[in-house]
C-alpha cells in the first residue's frame, strides 16, 4: 500500500524532502503559497531523478504521485509523515503546527526541518506536543542521509520509533539526540568552521577558494568516511586516541582560532566574500553546480558502498530492505524453475556512462557479474559459505553489446542456467530496458576450493539447489546468441 507524506513549505529543503519521498514510492502532497513552488520543486525533482536512483544497485520503487494543494488541511489529510520546512521564525512555525494538528492524524509524525530551534520551543502551545519533533536534514535532502532527530522530553516514544523506521526505509540515518540544544549538533560544528573561515577571509589570510581547497583536498575527504573522532584516533597511530589527545591537547590553549568572536558583517566584508565567490564559481549556474555536486556525491557514496562503510553502509542496508519480499531476495527453493531467474533490477548510475553518453563496456561486465553474484547467493553460495572456503570462479565470459543504455535507465537482468552439475555452472544473462534487449552475457564458472585454488565439488545443498533450477531450465528454449561469436551467421 502506497504511503503518503505531506510537505509544508516547498523551498530548497522542502523540495528535497519531496524528492526523497516520491522517488522512494511515497505519494507526496505539498502546500506552499509561493506561486513558483511547483516550478521550483519540479526542478529539484529533475535533479533528484538523475542522481538518487543510481545510488543503489536495486531499482527504487515506482515513483509516488506528487500533488500541490491550496491549504495545509488539504495537504496533511491522510498523511503518515508531515514535514514542516517554513521560514525560521517561531511564530510562523507555531501557526503552521496549529493548522497541521487541527487536520492531521494523531498517529502521523510531524517533523520540522529547523536548523536552530529546540523541540521544546516548537512544541509550545501545541495540541499534542509529543507529535512534533525536529527532523533536521542536510542539502541535498534527496542524497545526503543524515537527519538530526530531536524529539525533546515531550516526544512520543512510539512516534520516535516510527520516525526512525521511516527514515531507514528512505536510506537515511536518524541521529537521535537525547538532549536538546540550540542548532542541534552538526550546525553548531559547521558554525564554528564558518566563523573561522570568515576571519581568515577578512584578515586576508586566504580566499574563499583557498579555504574550500583546504577542505575538499584535505580533511573533508577524511571526514566524509570517518568523521572527526575516528579520524583523530587513526592519527594517534598504534597508541590510539589517548596518544593523539596527549600530543595535540596542549594546542587547544594556543591562540589559533577566533571561535569566540565574530567579524562584523560590514558591506565591505560581504562584497569581498561575494566577489571572491563569483570569481571562484561564477562560471557555473546554480543548477549546473547542483548537478556537479550530485555527480560527486553519488560517486563518493557508491565508493563507500563498495566498502560497506559510512554512508555506503546505509545504502547497502536500504538495498537489503528493498530486496526483501521480492524476487531479488528469493532463495533458490523459492525460485520458479520454469522460467529465467530475475537477478538484477537496477538504475544505471551517473558514473557508469562515458564520453559518448552511454554505459561503458566495463559496466556491462560489472552488471552481469553482479547478476552472477546474486544467483550464487540464491543457491547458497553467499558470503557465509565463501568464508568457509568454497566459491565459484569465472573461467570464461562472452558479452554481446546489442543496444545503447543511458544513465537513469532501469535495467533488468534475467538468468538462465544452461548447465549446472558437479563443479560446473554455465549461465546465460539477458539485460533489458523494458522490452528492449540491450546485451547478453554468457559465463562459465567452476566451483573452487579457496584453500587449494583448484576445482572442487560444491556443498550438497548448493549442488541440489543448482541442479533443481538447471533441470527446470533445460525445458526452456535455447537462448538466442548462446555461444555465438561476433559475425557468426544467425
Amino acid at each position: 500500500m502506497t504511503k503518503t507524506a505531506a510537505i509544508i513549505g516547498g523551498g530548497v529543503i522542502g523540495g528535497g524532502w519531496a524528492a526523497r519521498f516520491v522517488l522512494n514510492g511515497w505519494n507526496v502532497r505539498v502546500f506552499d503559497p509561493d506561486p513558483q513552488a511547483e516550478r521550483k520543486i519540479g526542478e529539484v525533482m529533475a535533479n533528484a531523478r538523475r542522481s538518487l536512483p543510481g545510488l543503489t544497485d536495486v531499482a527504487l520503487p515506482d515513483e509516488g504521485q506528487l500533488s500541490f494543494h491550496g491549504s495545509i488541511a488539504e495537504a496533511v489529510a491522510g498523511a503518515e509523515w508531515i514535514q514542516e520546512s517554513v521560514p525560521e521564525r517561531l511564530e510562523i512555525k507555531h501557526a503552521t503546527f496549529a493548522e497541521v494538528q487541527a487536520a492531521c492524524s494523531k498517529d502521523a509524525v510531524i517533523g520540522s526541518s529547523t536548523s536552530g530551534f529546540k523541540p521544546s520551543e516548537l512544541q509550545e502551545g501545541a495540541a499534542r506536543p509529543g507529535q512534533i519533533m525536529v527532523a533536521h536534514p542536510f542539502n541535498p535532502v534527496y542524497l545526503l542521509p543524515l537527519i538530526e532527530l530531536v524529539p525533546g522530553e515531550a516526544g512520543d516514544a512510539a512516534l520516535i520509533e516510527q520516525a526512525k523506521a521511516v527514515l531507514s526505509s528512505l536510506g537515511m540515518h536518524a541521529l537521535h539526540l537525547k538532549k536538546e540544544i540550540d542548532a542541534h549538533v552538526a550546525d553548531r560544528f559547521l558554525e564554528a568552521v564558518w566563523r573561522e573561515a570568515l576571519w581568515l577571509v577578512k584578515d586576508g589570510i586566504a580566499t574563499t577558494e583557498e579555504i574550500d581547497d583546504a577542505i575538499r583536498y584535505g580533511f573533508g575527504i577524511r571526514w566524509a568516511q570517518m568523521g572527526l573522532f575516528e579520524t583523530y584516533r587513526v592519527a594517534g597511530g598504534e597508541a590510539g586516541m589517548k596518544h593523539f589527545m596527549a600530543q595535540f591537547g596542549p594546542a587547544l590553549k594556543w591562540p589559533w582560532t577566533k571561535l569566540m568572536d565574530v567579524p562584523e558583517f560590514t558591506d565591505e566584508l560581504v562584497d569581498l566574500i561575494a566577489g571572491q565567490s563569483d570569481a571562484q564559481s561564477g562560471m557555473h549556474s546554480i543548477r549546473e553546480l547542483e548537478r556537479i555536486r550530485d555527480n560527486n556525491l553519488v560517486t563518493m557514496m557508491r565508493g563507500l558502498k563498495a566498502q560497506n562503510w559510512g554512508a555506503g553502509a546505509l545504502i547497502n542496508a536500504q538495498e537489503k530492505m528493498m530486496r526483501e519480499g521480492t524476487a531479488l531476495g528469493a532463495h533458490a527453493d523459492d525460485v520458479p524453475a520454469d522460467q529465467p531467474v530475475l537477478t538484477a533490477r537496477r538504475t544505471v548510475p551517473l558514473d557508469w556512462t562515458d564520453y559518448n553518453g552511454h554505459m561503458t563496456e566495463s559496466r556491462y561486465l560489472q552488471a552481469f557479474a553482479d547478476a552472477t553474484d546474486r544467483f550464487m547467493e540464491m543457491i547458497g553460495c553467499d558470503a557465509a559459505y565463501i568464508s568457509k572456503g568454497g566459491s565459484y570462479f569465472t573461467a570464461e565470459t562472452h558479452i554481446r553489446h546489442l543496444d545503447e543504455v543511458h544513465a537513469g535507465a532501469v535495467i533488468e537482468i534475467t538468468t538462465q542456467v544452461i548447465l549446472g552439475e558437479g563443479k560446473k555452472m554455465h549461465l546465460f544473462h539477458e539485460m533489458r530496458d523494458g522490452e528492449r534487449l540491450l546485451a547478453t552475457g554468457e559465463h562459465f564458472l567452476l566451483h573452487v576450493s579457496l584453500e587449494t585454488r583448484k576445482p572442487s565439488p560444491p556443498s550438497p545443498a548448493i549442488e541440489a539447489a543448482l541442479v533443481r533450477i538447471a533441470k527446470g531450465h533445460a525445458g526452456l528454449a535455447r537462448p538466442d546468441g548462446l555461444g555465438r561469436a561476433i559475425g557468426a551467421a544467425r
